[in-house]
Order: structure tokens, then C-alpha cells, then sequence
């Protein structure tokens, strides 16, 4: 079918309630392969976003793609209310890998989609702590269903449909380029902390009774570095001193690790970067690379054990599915065969450095850099080198996906992914497998894009 046809039947019987118009004119690709996505003339794009950091491992990757093919012949569906070799591997595998990690005992359930998992922990916390709300970040996101919506900072994705439940209280994300409290990290002293700190120094604040030693909320939910906010990367200080103030109001911890786990920060958890241990983590992407819509949550026993959560608890007909349990039995296999802490952030650090270079090039448009593992973040400025730039991101990003960037006369696209409180940061989120020459290529493509971009 021609694309011209396919964008007519688009434009008349596709719904764009979705993110795809999100672009003015979206993109159709035809194949792809490792680190590549290709358009129907085959031309290539480099892309930097993954699916939103979930083909960690590139795309058609042979080993994980033959899994999945195998497991359709073996086994390609079963009643989630049956148990079968991967859906117990799995789970005793993650659980073992943080008790290793945590030092605690737990449990593991499935769920498809991130927001599937997110739905899960809202009704652990409920289950056990007998509250409905919650804290969260500013900037943060987890995801656009119902109960993830009131936790995810952005009142665009309530707005249509008003408040099913109670609304989490939002508090200031420690970020340190952009501080809400318009201070410098080096002299700060971690004042977001201390005004959190501050709201349970008396009653009048809101949500806490001293007299009872209660807060309303049960739970703190957020990101160890934020996705959807920019990826943003906080100072370890601030979350000990938080999670010490969790502690001593009884207030639970949830890690959503949906876009960060399994070493994309160059640890295994991002949250071990911030010397921290939560009380339920979520997972999802990377744990099938792409291949199926697999999520997932570990909680600690005396939150998730049977006689506190017992069957029944919560459902879904595919949330443990064979094919998806396949692949990511895969993945965690291929994760111990190779020192992905040591790949990734060797990577990682090659790529940062890169873009710090391309910064000292516009020091004042290209406001920050930063990064973790592969984890990368790069955010375009005005001449002032602070106020967001957004019109200038969403001009590179749409002159990237021409595919008309010039290599050795080839022709080439860039796909980028734009994210940030004012949708002023590239996300980048590589594959593992990306190698120096292709991260130089990146980089050489994203300079070309800032001089067309600033003309």
C-alpha cells in the first residue's frame, strides 16, 4: 500500500487520542535492525530513544526474537491462572536478585504494561497501609491509566475526564539545573529536602497528626531518575535524607524502575545509585526488549505474602503470558552472561563525554548535559543559557526524522526523543549494544541539526 493511501485510511479510521499525532505529520517506518529504524526507501535512522529505552538489547535481536518464536510453537498461551517454567523462573530470579541487592525477602507479581504495574502497587499500598493517597514528584510520570494519572505530576493527562480517586500531593523533584526554589546545588544545603522535612512539623500543614503519629499519605511514589520529566538526575543526599523522614512517619517507598531497570543506569536497579532500599519496586520494557508488554512489581513479604494479599488479590488474563516470560528469561539470562554495569557505563561515559564537547561548541543553547549509565539528557536553551528552548527542540527533533543528515554521501535520520518539564530535553536512550563509532555519528548528526536549527 502506498503511503499516501495509508495516511488517507489514518486520517479517517485511527483514533488520535494516542501520541501518535503528538508530531505534526507522524513517520512511517518499514523494517528495522540493531540500532536502525528504516523508512520505505531504506534509508536509515540512528535512533537514540529505543522505544523509550525498551530495545536495550537493538532491535531484532536474533537470540531473543528466536526465544519468542520457540515459545510459540511450544507454548503460546495458557490461563494466567496456571503456572508453567518461565512464569516461576522469572519471578524467583528478580526476587533473588533483590534480595541480593536489598537484603530483604519478597515476592514478585506480574502485569502488562507499565501502568498495568503501577496499578498493582497503588493497590498494595492500599491493601497495607489502609490509605489512598500518596506523595510524588513534580515532573514525574507513571503512566495514563485511572490510578497511575493521579500519581503522575501532569494535570493535562486528568483534565478530560476529572478525578476518580484521591490525588497524590506533589512536591518539588530535586532538580538541580532547574530548581523550583531557584538555588544552586553547591550552597543549597538541600533545602527541597528540608521543606519536606518541615511539612510534618505540625497538623496545620495538612496531612499529618501528631497526636496519633499518622500521616494521611501511604506511600511516596517516584522515579529514581525521571523519564518523561527529562531524565533528570537527582543528588543521592537528598533521597537518604527522604527516605530516613519515610521511615519515621511509616510512609512506603515505591521505585518505579519501568524505564530505568535492568541496567540502564549502568546498575542493575537505578535506585542503588541513591544507597536506598524501597518497599515495592515496579519493572517493565527492557525485561522483554520490546518483544511483548510485560510489567511487573517486587514488594517485600510482609507486604505481598499470601496471608496479606491473598489470591484473588488482583487479576489480568495475559499479565503473565508465556511469550513474554520467554523472552524475559532470556534477558536475564543474557544480563548475567555479560558485566553490563561495567559495558554500560564505559558507554555511557563515552557518550556523555562526547556531548560535553559538542556543549563547550553552543555553551549557552545547549544548557545542560548530563547522564547515568545510558541514561542521557541534553537541554537546549535561549541565548541565555536557562530559559527552555522548546521551539528549537521541536525543530531538531522533526528535521532529524527528514532523513536527509549527510555521512560520506549517504543519506541518514536521527531519532530523538523530546521530553522535559518544557519539553526542552532529549532523552537519550541507546541501545547497550551502540557502539563508539555510532555514538560518534550521533553526535556529528546532532551538530548538523543545531546549525540548521539556529540559523
Amino acid at each position: 500500500m502506498l503511503e499516501s493511501q495509508l495516511r488517507e485510511l489514518e486520517a479517517q479510521y485511527c483514533s488520535w487520542g494516542d501520541a501518535v499525532h503528538s508530531a505534526e505529520l507522524p513517520k512511517i517506518f518499514e523494517n528495522c535492525e540493531g540500532n536502525y529504524l528504516y523508512d520505505s526507501r531504506g534509508t536509515p535512522y540512528l535512533d537514540l530513544q529505543m522505544t523509550s529505552a525498551t530495545a536495550s538489547f537493538g532491535y531484532r535481536n536474533k537470540r531473543l526474537t528466536q526465544v519468542l518464536k520457540e515459545q510459540l510453537d511450544r507454548l503460546p498461551q495458557i490461563g494466567s491462572h496456571y503456572l508453567y517454567t518461565e512464569r516461576v523462573e522469572v519471578a524467583a530470579r528478580i526476587a533473588q536478585q533483590c534480595e541480593k541487592i536489598f537484603h530483604k525477602k519478597g515476592r514478585v507479581l506480574f502485569n502488562v504494561g507499565g501502568a498495568g504495574a503501577v496499578e498493582d502497587a497503588l493497590k498494595l499500598v492500599r491493601n497495607y497501609t489502609k490509605k489512598n493517597s500518596g506523595f510524588a514528584f513534580m515532573g514525574g510520570y507513571h503512566g495514563r491509566t485511572l490510578g497511575a494519572s493521579a500519581i503522575t505530576s501532569s494535570y493535562r493527562y486528568r483534565r478530560r475526564y476529572g478525578h476518580f480517586g484521591d490525588r497524590a500531593h506533589f512536591i518539588p523533584y530535586p532538580y538541580c539545573f532547574r530548581c523550583f526554589y531557584e538555588l544552586k546545588r553547591e550552597d543549597c544545603g538541600l533545602y527541597c529536602l528540608r521543606q519536606f522535612q518541615k511539612l510534618f512539623d505540625t497538623e496545620y500543614y495538612s496531612f499529618w497528626d501528631p497526636r496519633a503519629g499518622e500521616c494521611e499519605f501511604g506511600a511516596l511514589y517516584m522515579e529514581p531518575v525521571q523519564g518523561t520529566g527529562g531524565y533528570v538526575i537527582p543528588p543521592k543526599e537528598y533521597f537518604v535524607g527522604l527516605k530516613k523522614t519515610l521511615e519515621e512517619r511509616k510512609i512506603l517507598l515505591v521505585d518505579d524502575e519501568i524505564q530505568m531497570g535492568f541496567f540502564r543506569t549502568g546498575k542493575f536497579w537505578a535506585i542503588q545509585h541513591l544507597g536506598i532500599t524501597p518497599d515495592i519496586l515496579l519493572f517493565g520494557k527492557t525485561l522483554t526488549n520490546g518483544l511483548n508488554p510485560l510489567s511487573g512489581l517486587w514488594a517485600s513479604e510482609e507486604i505481598i505474602n499470601p496471608e496479606i494479599f491473598p489470591p484473588g488479590s488482583t487479576y489480568s488474563t495475559y499479565a503473565p503470558n508465556p511469550q513474554g516470560l520467554a523472552v524475559a528469561l532470556e534477558v536475564l539470562k543474557l544480563l548475567e552472561e555479560e558485566d553490563y554495569e561495567k559495558k554500560v557505563t564505559e558507554k555511557g561515559e563515552y557518550f556523555l563525554g562526547q556531548l560535553k564537547e559538542l556543549k563547550k561548541k553552543y555553551p549557552k543553547i545547549i544548557g545542560d548535559v548530563d547522564g547515568l549509565g545510558l541514561a542521557l539528557r541534553i537541554e537546549l536553551c535561549q541565548d541565555d543559557g536557562i530559559t527552555p528552548n522548546p521551539a528549537l527542540t521541536q525543530k531538531i527533533f522533526q528535521e532529524g526524522l527528514k532523513g536527509d543528515l549527510n555521512k560520506n554521501g549517504k543519506s541518514y535520520g536521527l531519532i530523538l526523543n523530546i521530553g522535559g518539564y518544557f519539553k526542552n530535553v532529549f532523552s537519550l536512550s541507546p541501545s547497550f549494544e551502540i557502539s563508539k563509532e555510532e555514538m560518534d555519528l550521533a553526535v556529528e548528526f546532532f551538530d548538523q541539526l543545531m546549525a540548521r536549527g539556529i540559523k
